[in-house]
């Protein structure tokens, strides 16, 4: 018992380079929100690791500059997201990754995000994606382990 507190105490201080601290909480896969995909042609269709890294960047930058959703953003750890999202793409893609981020509900608690906000971020994903050149069938696996994360990441 005293172990695992200590451990939580460790990972509120000791962050990866250039991320900001934060609360402690329990590292677990379940908190990526999806169950990984049993199809390996997913991952790789997804140019493995390399390609859901560029997917990634590409989301958080257009996340970031998009005038309707910048706001929900602005004063988030980039590093932070950044990790979260391509330790949880991987994760739920089937590429052996472990999520370490926050669950859905908690990361997402108390940013007023609505449907609107919910549509343009989806559509920034599919725009990442497709410059990536993930194929459509690919894109769609993704989507549909994330969608049902909508309940715990909209609250108007």
């Amino acid at each position: 018992m005293f172990v695992a507190a200590a451990l939580l105490a460790v990972q509120a201080v000791s962050t990866p380079l250039g991320e900001e601290p934060t609360d402690p909480y329990t590292i677990s896969n379940v908190n990526a929100g999806a169950k990984p995909s049993g199809d390996p042609r997913v991952f790789a269709a997804w140019n493995g690791k390399v390609g859901i890294d560029r997917v990634v960047d590409r989301f958080v930058d257009r996340n970031f500059a998009d005038p309707r959703i910048s706001d929900i953003f602005k004063n988030h750890d980039q590093v932070r997201l950044r990790r979260a999202l391509k330790e949880q793409f991987c994760f739920i893609l089937g590429g052996e990754c472990d999520y370490t981020g926050r669950n859905m509900r908690n990361s997402h608690k108390d940013l007023g995000i609505q449907n609107a906000d919910m549509n343009a971020l989806v559509e920034n994903l599919q725009t990442a994606m497709g410059e990536e050149k993930v194929p459509f069938w690919a894109q769609n696996k993704l989507l549909a382990k994330l969608a049902p994360m909508r309940r715990d990441v909209v609250e108007r």
